[in-house]
């Protein structure tokens, strides 16, 4: 059985640390496994690398110290695709994150839309993010049954895809927020961004780009 030293860890509780006035408070007894605190794990945007933790309890937690790739959810559309992570864009609380690209929950990141968007062909037969003045690329057609090309005109039927969303799949990268705990789960999971978070979080970034 292993064993840990007490000492070997950061303490989270109060009576190891000074007073106020910078006077010692008197040690009533020996640090405890129980009140240690960990290092955080400052997840960067880079090459896959996640450690194990041993926790309380004997379960295990997963610490990602790097992470380029996630799961990210389509809400409107009920879907999900793993996706590269391509850049931190935003984080509310602070600026330091986006700069060192740390990978936290809340964290407004830009991801590959390429895979929202062959699913979307492929589920609606139409495509999207073509740019208006763009050249036309002749592609062969496949041949489709009427079965499936009656399933294709009823999804089309109820089908509304935001303008700006749209626009957004023009660029080849779609605004998303990270909504797991990668210092916790060890991934970098989220949604889409969509509506008026997703307009709140274009003005947030427009007026970051005017204060430049």
């Amino acid at each position: 059985m292993t064993t840990y030293s007490a000492s070997l860890y950061k303490s989270t509780i109060s009576s190891t640390k000074r007073r106020e006035t910078g006077g010692k408070r008197a040690q009533f007894r020996k640090k405890r496994k129980f009140e240690l605190g960990r290092q955080p794990a400052n997840t960067k945007l880079a090459p896959k690398r996640v450690h194990t933790v041993r926790v309380r309890g004997g379960h295990i937690k997963f610490r990602a110290l790097r992470l380029d790739t996630g799961n990210f959810s389509w809400g409107t559309e009920v879907s999900a695709r793993k996706t590269r992570i391509l850049d931190v864009v935003y984080n509310a609380s602070n600026n330091e994150l986006v700069r060192t690209k740390t990978l936290v929950k809340n964290s407004v990141v830009l991801v590959d839309a390429t895979p929202f968007r062959q699913w979307y062909e492929a589920h609606y037969g139409v495509k999207i993010g073509v740019k208006k003045n763009a050249e036309k690329v002749e592609e062969e057609e496949v041949k489709k049954s009427d079965h499936v090309l009656r399933k294709l005109a009823n999804r089309q039927r109820t089908r509304v895809l935001d303008q700006k969303l749209d626009e957004q799949f023009m660029s080849g990268r779609l605004l998303a927020v990270i909504s797991s705990r990668p210092g916790q789960s060890g991934r970098a999971d989220g949604y889409i961004l969509e509506g008026k978070e997703l307009e709140f979080y274009q003005r947030k970034l427009a007026t970051k780009k005017s204060k430049k």
